[in-house]
């Protein structure tokens, strides 16, 4: 049984170096990922900051009216409709780097549902808080930076950690567009070897492991940032 299973494991990554397809797809998984993260971030904070705005003071509507356009459509259409969309619809006819593709799609889909998870945690904030920020003199957008974003952040850590894990799990369908990530990776191995075992239980196994590193340095970030209100 053991030398059964060292042949298998020989033929599916030493041989003919075919562990390198799995490097080289890690590597294209997490630049997706941390690309997409920050433009998830980035559109995420400005459209809670203008949907919030909107519904505190009133202002900003057409804005708001966009805002929401943009979170019906992405939050009601799957991921890989929206990759595939953009990029044998939108860059159809040019010629673009599927990573760069892969970034743009995943980073606006993100940025939808980051953009709820913050609105939820400045919403959540007293209003209280808001008052007492304009006594002090600070205008509108010194209160939410210095006062109320602080707070909302801690409040949303948990939910925007898991969102960044969904995110690193859902890249897994950059294959549609032919981007050779990690899970493309592992069937391009298995078309190889006729053998679907053991490359795709090592991309489930890479795949765990981000996870649960991550998983570990949101729950330090998530202590450190309680330990500080003490």
């Amino acid at each position: 049984m053991w030398e059964a299973l060292q042949e298998r494991i020989y033929l599916n990554f030493i041989s003919d170096e075919r562990w390198k397809y799995v490097v080289d797809g890690l590597l294209v998984t997490l630049k997706v990922t941390f690309f997409a993260v920050l433009i998830g971030i980035v559109l995420g904070f400005l459209v809670a900051a203008i949907r919030s705005t909107s519904e505190q003071t009133g202002k900003l509507k057409i804005l708001d009216f966009f805002c929401r356009i943009y979170l019906t459509v992405i939050r009601g259409t799957p991921v890989v409709v929206q990759l595939l969309i953009i990029y044998f619809v939108i860059f159809g006819s040019a010629d673009i780097n599927k990573v760069v593709v892969a970034v743009m799609a995943f980073g606006l889909n993100s940025g939808a549902y980051v953009a709820e998870i913050f609105r939820s945690g400045i919403m959540s904030i007293d209003k209280g808080q808001f008052e007492a920020g304009r006594s002090l003199g600070f205008t509108y957008g010194q209160t939410m930076v210095h006062i109320i974003m602080p707070q909302a952040f801690k409040n949303v850590l948990p939910a925007l950690g898991n969102e960044f894990i969904v995110l690193l799990k859902e890249t897994s369908v950059a294959g549609y567009i032919a981007l050779q990530d990690l899970t493309k990776s592992g069937d391009i191995i298995r078309s190889r070897t006729y053998d679907a075992f053991m490359p795709l239980l090592a991309v489930a196994a890479i795949y765990l492991i981000m996870v649960v590193v991550f998983t570990k340095l949101v729950n330090m970030l998530e202590r450190r940032l309680r330990s500080s209100d003490h």
